[in-house]
């Protein structure tokens, strides 16, 4: 029996949360309907506070947010020599995230976004640092029954293809792949091996039109053309809106759950909903139930600085379902 039930694979960071005055800056649309923030250039501008949130970034975020939910987590990552790079594993470790497999890079620092926080949304000012990427060698009892694949450095492509060559050795392992930036600007046909080898495939709505070439406003063009490229389950989020899932067979909607107070920040709520649903998988649970799971912990999050604090165990969502509106429910398409 494996030691662990999951892997989570990714770049880590410490995020520095900067919060604006909301009477400071403004929102301005552009033509291309993409929002962009201003604020008065060349001048001195105050701020409210800020806050410090080591071991964030898509793997840390996951890696924690499967530990809450009762899932035995190691952290296959890189972190500098620095004082950062020892905060971000103790915090790892606080949260009983196994870190025997995060590489520390002698003469590298750690990677560190600014998070620029105005109203509930923010913008984040992010930096992979270029480390030596090496897949570790695993024992027999170290693999895993899941891997979780997110956002890592453009530098990395070479690194994806070692993991391609572990997983096609390892094929009782299930891989969950939600890319990240420079992953989606690599390309379908460079990361082919990746998306054919997920068993769930999770991206936002723009990502999935980017990845597929599908129709944005045509959610059936866009499962359509993601399951083309190999992934068992597609999940696709629609922000405050909703979620849609398919396996192949059924196509369903799923809507948020209704947020006790207006959101606080939103930073980690995709994390939080997408290592959600993989951890609801992991557990044996079907798509519908993986589908109410999620975006319990993604309202939860919001209500939080950071991608931590509102992370919830298995017992606190489970608390939040039973007390779900009747129409908490997946939907068919």
């Amino acid at each position: 029996m494996s030691s662990f039930d999951i892997f989570t694979i990714g770049d880590v960071t410490t995020d520095a949360f900067i919060k604006l005055f909301d009477d400071d800056a403004k929102l301005i649309e552009g033509k291309d309907g993409m929002q962009w923030i201003a604020m008065p250039f060349g001048t001195k501008l105050p701020f409210d506070f800020s806050d410090i949130v080591p071991a964030a970034g898509n793997a840390g975020n996951a890696s924690i947010s499967f530990v809450r939910l009762g899932l035995k987590s190691a952290l296959v990552s890189n972190v500098g020599n620095d004082a950062q790079g020892r905060e971000i594993i103790a915090t790892l470790e606080d949260n009983d995230v196994f870190t025997d497999f995060v590489r520390i890079n002698r003469g590298k620092v750690s990677n560190y976004n600014y998070v620029l926080w105005y109203k509930e949304e923010r913008t984040i000012l992010i930096k992979h640092e270029e480390y030596d990427y090496r897949w570790p060698r695993f024992s027999r009892r170290d693999i895993p029954r899941w891997v979780y694949f997110s956002s890592i450095s453009k530098n990395a492509l070479e690194y994806h293809d070692e993991i391609a060559e572990w997983l096609e050795d390892n094929p009782t392992v299930h891989l969950a792949f939600q890319p990240g930036t420079f992953q989606l600007r690599a390309g379908v046909k460079r990361l082919k091996h990746i998306y054919a080898r997920s068993s769930i495939l999770l991206l936002n709505r723009e990502e999935a039109a980017f990845v597929s070439g599908g129709d944005i406003n045509d959610i059936h063009d866009l499962l359509d053309k993601l399951h083309a490229l190999g992934p068992q389950v597609v999940v696709i989020t629609d922000g405050p809106k909703g979620a849609y899932a398919s396996d192949g067979m059924k196509r369903l909607f799923m809507p948020p759950y209704p947020d006790p107070k207006p959101p606080y920040e939103r930073t980690g709520a995709g994390d939080a909903f997408s290592t959600t649903f993989v951890a609801a998988a992991a557990k044996g649970l079907s798509l519908e139930e993986a589908l109410r799971w999620a975006p319990i912990n993604s309202m939860s999050v919001v209500q939080y600085t950071g991608s931590h604090d509102g992370l919830l165990t298995e017992r606190e969502l489970l608390k939040y379902l039973h007390k779900a509106p009747r129409d908490y429910r997946p939907k068919m398409l």
